[in-house]
Protein backbone atom coordinates (compact mmCIF):
# COMPACT_ATOMS: atom_id res chain seq x y z
CA UNK A 1 0.00 0.00 0.00
CA UNK A 2 1.33 3.68 -1.23
CA UNK A 3 2.24 6.21 1.68
CA UNK A 4 2.99 9.41 1.71
CA UNK A 5 5.79 10.22 4.56
CA UNK A 6 6.94 13.88 5.23
CA UNK A 7 9.80 14.77 6.74
CA UNK A 8 9.88 17.40 8.92
CA UNK A 9 11.86 19.64 11.50
CA UNK A 10 11.99 21.69 14.31
CA UNK A 11 14.46 23.79 12.81
CA UNK A 12 16.01 24.39 9.56
CA UNK A 13 19.61 23.71 8.90
CA UNK A 14 19.33 20.14 10.21
CA UNK A 15 19.58 18.45 6.80
CA UNK A 16 16.50 17.91 6.20
CA UNK A 17 16.20 18.33 2.50
CA UNK A 18 19.15 16.36 1.88
CA UNK A 19 17.69 13.58 3.92
CA UNK A 20 14.05 13.81 1.84
CA UNK A 21 16.00 13.42 -1.54
CA UNK A 22 18.75 10.76 -0.48
CA UNK A 23 16.30 8.54 1.43
CA UNK A 24 13.67 9.34 -1.72
CA UNK A 25 16.08 7.68 -3.84
CA UNK A 26 17.63 5.30 -1.61
CA UNK A 27 14.19 3.90 -1.65
CA UNK A 28 13.71 3.83 -4.77
CA UNK A 29 17.26 2.05 -5.08
CA UNK A 30 15.53 -0.67 -3.90
CA UNK A 31 13.14 -1.03 -6.41
CA UNK A 32 10.19 1.07 -5.52
CA UNK A 33 8.41 3.80 -7.10
CA UNK A 34 9.00 7.20 -5.41
CA UNK A 35 7.85 10.96 -5.76
CA UNK A 36 9.57 13.36 -3.83
CA UNK A 37 7.89 16.49 -3.25
CA UNK A 38 8.99 19.95 -2.36
CA UNK A 39 6.26 21.54 -0.13
CA UNK A 40 8.61 23.94 1.31
CA UNK A 41 6.78 26.74 -0.59
CA UNK A 42 8.29 29.36 0.87
CA UNK A 43 11.87 28.51 0.50
CA UNK A 44 12.01 25.52 -1.62
CA UNK A 45 15.45 23.80 -1.71
CA UNK A 46 14.62 19.97 -3.71
CA UNK A 47 15.49 22.17 -7.36
CA UNK A 48 18.31 23.78 -6.03
CA UNK A 49 20.05 19.91 -5.01
CA UNK A 50 19.11 18.72 -8.10
CA UNK A 51 20.12 21.24 -11.11
CA UNK A 52 16.74 22.19 -11.41
CA UNK A 53 16.00 25.52 -9.97
CA UNK A 54 13.36 26.47 -12.61
CA UNK A 55 10.99 23.86 -14.42
CA UNK A 56 8.16 24.70 -16.77
CA UNK A 57 5.30 23.22 -14.56
CA UNK A 58 5.86 23.36 -10.49
CA UNK A 59 4.13 22.15 -8.01
CA UNK A 60 2.78 25.79 -7.47
CA UNK A 61 0.99 25.73 -10.85
CA UNK A 62 -0.92 22.85 -9.60
CA UNK A 63 -2.07 24.19 -6.24
CA UNK A 64 -2.85 27.19 -7.96
CA UNK A 65 -5.02 25.09 -10.81
CA UNK A 66 -3.55 25.74 -13.14
CA UNK A 67 -2.35 22.30 -14.15
CA UNK A 68 -2.56 18.92 -13.30
CA UNK A 69 -0.06 17.21 -11.09
CA UNK A 70 1.15 14.56 -13.84
CA UNK A 71 2.28 18.17 -15.24
CA UNK A 72 4.45 18.61 -12.49
CA UNK A 73 6.31 14.95 -12.17
CA UNK A 74 10.03 15.09 -13.50
CA UNK A 75 12.18 12.13 -13.44
CA UNK A 76 16.01 12.28 -11.58
CA UNK A 77 18.81 10.32 -13.30
CA UNK A 78 17.93 7.59 -10.58
CA UNK A 79 14.77 7.36 -11.52
CA UNK A 80 13.38 8.76 -9.01
CA UNK A 81 10.03 11.09 -9.40
CA UNK A 82 10.37 14.76 -8.79
CA UNK A 83 7.97 17.68 -8.22
CA UNK A 84 9.88 20.84 -7.69
CA UNK A 85 8.25 24.06 -6.28
CA UNK A 86 8.59 27.40 -7.73
CA UNK A 87 11.08 30.14 -6.79
CA UNK A 88 8.71 32.92 -8.00
CA UNK A 89 7.54 34.91 -5.03
CA UNK A 90 4.60 35.42 -7.12
CA UNK A 91 3.58 32.31 -7.49
CA UNK A 92 4.33 31.08 -4.02
CA UNK A 93 1.76 33.81 -2.79
CA UNK A 94 -0.99 32.54 -4.69
CA UNK A 95 -1.54 28.88 -3.53
CA UNK A 96 -3.20 26.87 -1.40
CA UNK A 97 -1.14 24.18 1.12
CA UNK A 98 -4.00 22.60 2.41
CA UNK A 99 -4.60 20.84 -1.38
CA UNK A 100 -1.47 19.13 -0.60
CA UNK A 101 -3.27 16.32 1.18
CA UNK A 102 -5.01 15.91 -2.67
CA UNK A 103 -2.16 16.24 -4.20
CA UNK A 104 -0.68 12.86 -2.08
CA UNK A 105 -3.91 11.00 -2.76
CA UNK A 106 -3.10 11.01 -6.88
CA UNK A 107 0.34 10.92 -6.16
CA UNK A 108 -0.20 7.85 -4.57
CA UNK A 109 -1.66 6.10 -7.79
CA UNK A 110 1.64 6.10 -9.54
CA UNK A 111 4.53 5.70 -6.38
CA UNK A 112 4.79 3.26 -2.98
CA UNK A 113 6.19 6.16 -1.67
CA UNK A 114 5.55 9.98 -1.53
CA UNK A 115 8.13 12.10 -0.43
CA UNK A 116 7.39 15.41 1.31
CA UNK A 117 9.79 17.65 1.79
CA UNK A 118 8.08 20.26 4.34
CA UNK A 119 9.28 24.20 5.59
CA UNK A 120 11.21 23.99 8.33
CA UNK A 121 9.43 24.99 11.82
CA UNK A 122 5.86 24.94 12.68
CA UNK A 123 4.42 27.36 10.71
CA UNK A 124 1.54 27.07 8.31
CA UNK A 125 3.35 25.71 5.58
CA UNK A 126 4.35 23.00 7.69
CA UNK A 127 1.44 22.09 9.23
CA UNK A 128 -0.22 21.40 5.67
CA UNK A 129 2.94 19.08 4.78
CA UNK A 130 1.98 17.63 8.14
CA UNK A 131 -1.70 16.75 7.76
CA UNK A 132 -1.27 15.59 4.36
CA UNK A 133 1.21 12.75 5.82
CA UNK A 134 0.26 9.25 6.34
CA UNK A 135 3.12 9.06 8.96
CA UNK A 136 6.17 11.63 9.91
CA UNK A 137 10.02 11.59 9.94
CA UNK A 138 11.61 14.15 12.59
CA UNK A 139 15.28 15.34 11.40
CA UNK A 140 17.37 16.63 13.95
CA UNK A 141 21.05 17.17 14.78
CA UNK A 142 22.74 16.25 18.35
CA UNK A 143 22.41 19.33 19.83
CA UNK A 144 20.19 20.82 22.13
CA UNK A 145 18.54 23.09 20.98
CA UNK A 146 17.61 21.25 17.80
CA UNK A 147 16.22 18.29 20.19
CA UNK A 148 14.24 20.74 22.09
CA UNK A 149 12.54 22.24 18.54
CA UNK A 150 11.90 18.25 17.57
CA UNK A 151 10.00 17.85 20.78
CA UNK A 152 7.99 20.58 20.03
CA UNK A 153 7.78 19.54 16.34
CA UNK A 154 6.52 15.86 17.81
CA UNK A 155 4.13 17.29 20.33
CA UNK A 156 2.37 19.08 17.52
CA UNK A 157 2.03 16.10 15.26
CA UNK A 158 0.60 14.57 18.19
CA UNK A 159 -1.60 16.99 18.53
CA UNK A 160 -2.80 16.42 14.54
CA UNK A 161 -3.01 12.69 15.53
CA UNK A 162 -0.39 11.85 12.91
CA UNK A 163 1.61 8.62 12.97
CA UNK A 164 5.64 9.60 13.69
CA UNK A 165 7.35 6.46 12.01
CA UNK A 166 10.86 7.79 14.35
CA UNK A 167 13.73 9.96 14.34
CA UNK A 168 16.70 10.89 11.88
CA UNK A 169 19.95 12.00 13.28
CA UNK A 170 22.05 14.09 11.03
CA UNK A 171 25.63 15.70 11.22
CA UNK A 172 26.63 12.84 14.29
CA UNK A 173 30.32 13.48 14.99
CA UNK A 174 30.70 10.99 17.83
CA UNK A 175 31.66 14.42 20.13
CA UNK A 176 31.79 14.55 23.76
CA UNK A 177 29.76 17.93 23.32
CA UNK A 178 26.86 16.25 21.14
CA UNK A 179 23.69 14.70 22.86
CA UNK A 180 23.79 10.62 23.30
CA UNK A 181 21.25 9.00 21.39
CA UNK A 182 19.96 7.10 24.39
CA UNK A 183 19.43 10.80 25.38
CA UNK A 184 17.69 11.56 22.60
CA UNK A 185 15.34 8.69 22.64
CA UNK A 186 14.58 8.96 26.02
CA UNK A 187 13.23 12.69 25.48
CA UNK A 188 11.66 12.54 22.58
CA UNK A 189 10.17 9.11 23.34
CA UNK A 190 10.51 8.54 20.14
CA UNK A 191 12.97 5.53 18.36
CA UNK A 192 15.35 6.72 16.22
CA UNK A 193 14.97 4.93 12.69
CA UNK A 194 19.11 5.86 12.08
CA UNK A 195 22.07 8.57 12.15
CA UNK A 196 24.11 10.40 9.22
CA UNK A 197 27.55 10.68 10.09
CA UNK A 198 28.74 14.53 9.09
CA UNK A 199 30.55 13.85 5.68
CA UNK A 200 31.82 16.32 3.51
CA UNK A 201 31.17 14.59 0.81
CA UNK A 202 27.11 16.09 1.31
CA UNK A 203 28.66 19.60 0.84
CA UNK A 204 30.22 18.79 -2.45
CA UNK A 205 27.07 16.57 -4.14
CA UNK A 206 25.13 19.91 -3.07
CA UNK A 207 27.51 22.01 -4.98
CA UNK A 208 27.61 19.43 -8.06
CA UNK A 209 23.96 20.20 -7.73
CA UNK A 210 23.17 16.75 -7.50
CA UNK A 211 22.28 13.37 -4.62
CA UNK A 212 25.30 12.07 -2.72
CA UNK A 213 23.57 8.67 -3.27
CA UNK A 214 24.39 9.94 -7.06
CA UNK A 215 27.65 11.65 -6.93
CA UNK A 216 29.44 9.02 -3.88
CA UNK A 217 27.49 5.61 -3.55
CA UNK A 218 30.22 4.47 -1.36
CA UNK A 219 30.26 7.71 1.16
CA UNK A 220 29.32 6.80 4.67
CA UNK A 221 26.04 9.03 4.44
CA UNK A 222 25.27 7.63 1.51
CA UNK A 223 25.58 4.05 3.39
CA UNK A 224 23.43 5.49 5.84
CA UNK A 225 20.33 6.52 4.19
CA UNK A 226 20.72 3.28 2.12
CA UNK A 227 20.52 1.49 5.75
CA UNK A 228 17.83 3.48 6.98
CA UNK A 229 15.80 3.04 3.49
CA UNK A 230 15.99 -0.81 3.95
CA UNK A 231 14.87 -0.71 7.73
CA UNK A 232 11.83 0.86 6.85
CA UNK A 233 11.52 -1.95 4.04
CA UNK A 234 11.84 -4.13 6.56
CA UNK A 235 14.87 -5.22 4.28
CA UNK A 236 18.24 -7.25 5.77
CA UNK A 237 21.23 -4.88 4.40
CA UNK A 238 24.50 -4.03 5.40
CA UNK A 239 27.23 -2.42 3.08
CA UNK A 240 31.01 -1.96 4.06
CA UNK A 241 32.99 0.76 3.03
CA UNK A 242 36.16 -0.74 1.73
CA UNK A 243 39.50 0.32 2.01
CA UNK A 244 40.19 2.35 -0.78
CA UNK A 245 36.83 4.10 0.40
CA UNK A 246 37.77 4.64 3.89
CA UNK A 247 40.96 6.75 2.24
CA UNK A 248 39.13 8.66 -0.58
CA UNK A 249 36.62 9.77 1.52
CA UNK A 250 39.62 10.90 4.60
CA UNK A 251 41.13 13.72 1.83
Amino acid sequence: MASIITITSGKGGVGKTTTAINLGIALAGFGREVVIVDANLSTPNIGLHLGAPIVPISLNHVLCGEASISDAVYEHESGTKIVPSSLSIKLMKTVEGEKLKEVGKKLKRIADYVIYDSAAGLGEEAIAAMNAADELIIVTNPEIPAVTDALKTSKVINDLNKKIKGVIVTRLRNSKTEMPLKNIEEMLELPILGTIPEDKNIQAAIFAKNAILCTHPKSKASIAYKTIAAKILGINYKERVGFWSRLFNSF
